[in-house]
């Protein structure tokens, strides 16, 4: 999927993967996770393509993920998995961004 980028205040940059799963017939379906990392490159889509072989992982190890949101029933949950943590805070200025 194509990575969207954040940025929360002026300090923190986010790259957000949306995930999704392919199906036995070869659809792309939208799985409502977003996995979380620091974008490193200053919004260069190229990044996403080494982080994305390691989404669906028991354990992530990269240093640069926070984890990930779920959307269940219009409501985000999110699940601190990474070496990196985002507050209250910046978890609730992240999902309005990707609401807009």
């Amino acid at each position: 999927m194509k990575p969207l980028f954040f940025s929360l205040g002026s300090r923190l940059q986010l790259m957000v993967i949306p995930d999704s799963d392919a199906h036995v017939n070869g659809q792309t379906v939208l799985t409502n996770t977003y996995s979380i990392f620091t974008d490193a490159a200053s919004g260069d889509p190229r990044q996403s393509k080494s982080k994305e072989n390691s989404l669906h992982l028991e354990r992530v190890t990269d240093p640069d993920y926070f984890g990930y949101l779920t959307v269940l029933n219009s409501k985000f949950t999110y699940t601190d998995d990474g070496k990196k943590h985002l507050s209250a805070d910046e978890i609730e200025q992240l999902i309005e961004q990707i609401q807009e």
